[in-house]
């Protein structure tokens, strides 16, 4: 049998080149990923630095250092992103590329279209670009010609692949559905139920009107009026617009703000229950998190959330932008005893091993990879 040497080894690798928007994110949820590719590839890391890039370095991964503007679509930003990107395919010339969100999987996928380099995309949520009708046909006009060639596109719903197909903007015998990053079930332990004097309601995140921020206020502020006893806690950045709201809900007694969290391990562990109404999501890490830790959730019926809830066993449902309904279902969880909460918590923690355990998610993802490259041999 003839031996390998480390540099025919490195040579019978692929050459993989990993395009996001957020270092620090990456790293919070797509870190085992990077773990499993590595053990059979050579793995590039292009992003914006903004945490945790030299945590990757230690683990050997190359990290490349991308100016982005999430958000902005100042059009001399966008074409010298573009530029960057096209350098950036020059020096690495990788087997592959792999996008994560719309900036690269977009300009990426237009780079790579024309220098013929097979990539494959991620969709992590259809965001706010598929929420305003003018711009979600400029947006599906942009993604068809990136996604011309695309290899394939990964979702973290069905719904979102489907909309997708629908859009005409990939087909169906090109997509890929796993159920998002998965949660680190060793990280997220399930943790005692709390034995509180009343119930702390838990909302983890930017506050913003797309998370149903605005449902949840006027929900809080009417339970209060006919005497409901709890408090919401409220973990995140906010939106200067909603200053004013949350200082008035403090003076209320209605919530606490504690501002961003970078650990928000404790703030499960205190609640009773998160509620999460929001509009959209890709797969809500808030929500898995939430279950590994064993508290029950309230959330929107859309995908990205129906899916990590069981409705009256792991958590309540209510309609997304529905007031009403996101009271019913607060009130529905208060009315239950503490044991019941706490059995709710319980079955909400062996849903996410069943289902979500990110090793596994992983495993599967690599798998995918592994067997898209046997295809094309």
């Amino acid at each position: 049998m003839r031996n390998i040497t480390p540099k025919q080894e490195r040579k019978m690798k692929k050459r993989i080149l990993i395009v996001t928007n957020h270092s620090y994110m990456f790293w919070q949820f797509r870190k085992e990923l990077v773990e499993a590719l590595q053990k059979e590839h050579e793995v590039i890391l292009a992003m914006p630095f903004v945490g945790h890039e030299e945590d990757f370095r230690k683990m050997g991964i190359e990290c490349i250092p991308v100016s982005m503007n999430r958000r902005g679509v100042n059009p001399f930003a966008e074409a010298k992103l573009l530029r960057d990107y096209k350098r950036l395919l020059q020096k690495i010339s990788p087997d592959f590329v792999l996008t994560y969100s719309i900036k690269p999987n977009i300009y990426m996928g237009l780079l790579c279209s024309c220098k013929k380099i097979p990539y494959y995309a991620n969709v992590q949520g259809l965001g706010t670009a598929f929420q305003k009708p003018v711009l979600a046909g400029f947006v599906t006009v942009l993604y068809r010609i990136a996604f011309r060639k695309v290899k394939y596109v990964f979702f973290e719903n069905k719904e979102n692949a489907r909309e997708f197909g629908e859009r005409n903007i990939v087909s169906a015998d090109r997509q890929v559905v796993l159920p998002g990053a998965g949660i680190n079930l060793e990280k997220y332990k399930m943790e005692p139920y709390p034995n509180h004097s009343r119930v702390h309601f838990l909302y983890l995140g930017r506050i913003m009107k797309e998370k149903g921020i605005e449902e949840l206020f006027y929900a809080v502020r009417r339970l209060k009026e006919e005497n409901e006893d709890f408090v919401l806690d409220l973990a995140g950045f906010f939106e200067d617009i909603y200053k004013k709201q949350v200082e008035e809900l403090e003076q209320l007694g209605i919530a606490h703000f504690y501002g961003f969290q970078s650990d928000p391990r404790p703030f499960y562990t205190e609640a009773d229950c998160v509620v999460l109404p929001s509009y959209h999501e890709g797969m809500s890490n808030v929500l898995m998190e939430a279950s590994a830790t064993g508290r029950p959730v309230i959330t929107t019926i859309v995908s990205g959330c129906k899916e990590v809830f069981e409705e009256g066993v792991t958590g309540f449902g209510c309609r997304k932008e529905d007031s009403e309904d996101l009271i019913r279902a607060l009130e529905k969880f208060l009315a239950l005893p503490l044991g019941k909460r706490a059995e709710m918590g319980r079955k909400a923690r062996e849903k996410m091993e069943r289902e979500f355990d990110r090793e596994k998610v992983a495993d599967a993802y690599l798998q995918e990879i592994n067997t898209i490259l046997e295809k094309r041999g």
